[in-house]
């Protein structure tokens, strides 16, 4: 497409971002006409100073049919915000992305998602909710969105992929820059059961600037953000603020009062976040109907002891908690939290008001 190519030309232009292109389309209708306008014409368009210098000096100095040809050459995708294919769900947010490269395939199926983020420092705790959450959400079909960062993006990445499902990279870099280098076999992987997604020329540079915008992206294109872990300043609650200010609803996994990577999470539920303590309550908020759990197997029952018992009355049928707490002898708070616990690892599901089956098989009799 002969206007594509123009709508390339003005995103390799810095200083140019969503809130100018359109005031370009407003004044010259078309980019083509803009890309060939005067200085002058540029100038009255309201581009800004800045930007028309860097305009003026790109077009002097590119060759504006050679760039686009390359990026073709390179195997990447160029979707601009008027095609039909541009995603749905970031069309819906104020000042969408103009133009999108991606090396991959984004499918219709990829609208049922959730943004998956966190601390790059991550937990033996945190891994371990992220892998759970993978396995649970690539057996309903739900594609994770994460930014191929190290720590919960990446482990969130590889969680769904360890299952079969779909996972889309959203970079803060040109397409053809991974970043960080040691996920460029994870990035090979992701492109052959999803895609990355950049909104930035290629051969950007992963700038500390780009991450922001990128975290934008991020949560336009789930339907819900969950921030498994953060420290206080860690770029995951940007991408919880871009959510809910795009009014999506914001997940939080608490963790201890101690833990440098729960205190951002922890102060999320605090000032509203939905408490992930159940794997079932993403479903149950979205609106998600014919949650399946995928079986255990026997080889992976849980080491506590009070789970452990728990898990063993409730083979037989589904039961109320007090039930639980007779059968079992222990006080009604620690049966409450082994259940928790227990729902979060995917062991037992909640049935009914405060009634719970197992999920569990195994086929060797507990000692």
């Amino acid at each position: 497409m002969e206007e594509k190519k123009y709508w390339v030309g003005f995103n390799h232009v810095k200083g140019i971002g969503a809130v100018r292109f359109q005031r370009l389309l407003d004044y010259f209708h078309d980019l083509e006409t803009a890309w060939n306008a005067t200085g002058v014409e540029l100038r009255n368009a309201g581009i800004g100073e800045k930007p028309l210098a860097n305009l003026l000096y790109f077009r002097k100095q590119n060759d504006l049919d050679r760039i686009y040809e390359d990026i073709l050459k390179k195997g990447i995708e160029i979707i601009i915000r008027d095609d039909q294919n541009y995603p749905s769900a970031l069309k819906t947010i104020s000042n969408p992305p103009p133009v999108l490269y991606i090396k991959g395939t984004i499918l219709e199926q990829d609208a049922r998602s959730v943004a998956v983020v966190g601390t790059r420092k991550v937990t033996a705790y945190g891994k371990s909710v992220v892998h759970e959450l993978g396995e649970i959400l690539a057996h309903n079909g739900i594609t994770i969105i994460s930014g191929l960062a190290r720590g919960v993006d990446s482990e969130a990445h590889q969680a769904i992929l360890n299952h079969d499902g779909r996972t889309i990279a959203v970079l803060g870099s040109g397409i053809d820059i991974i970043y960080p280098p040691e996920n460029r076999s994870l990035a090979e992987q992701i492109i052959a059961n999803g895609a990355l997604i950049s909104d930035y020329a290629p051969g950007t540079q992963p700038e500390g600037i780009n991450f922001p915008p990128r975290n934008r992206i991020i949560a336009g294109l789930s339907l819900a953000t969950i921030v498994v872990e953060a420290g206080l300043r860690s770029g995951a609650l940007i991408t919880a603020e871009f959510a809910a200010d795009q009014g999506k609803d914001v997940f939080a996994v608490p963790g201890s009062i101690y833990a440098p990577q729960s205190k951002g999470t922890n102060k999320l539920i605090f000032d509203g976040a939905h408490p992930l303590i159940r794997f079932d309550s993403i479903f149950e908020i979205l609106g998600l109907d014919n949650v399946q759990y995928p079986k255990k197997v026997q080889n992976e029952l849980p080491t506590d002891e009070t789970e452990l018992l728990i898990l063993k009355i409730l083979q037989k049928e589904a039961l109320h908690i007090d039930d639980i707490q007779a059968l079992s002898g222990f006080p009604i708070e620690r049966v409450s939290a082994a259940l928790s616990f227990l729902e979060l690892k995917g062991y037992v599901q909640k049935t009914g008001n405060m009634i719970f089956s197992a999920i569990y098989e195994y086929q060797e009799e507990y000692s």
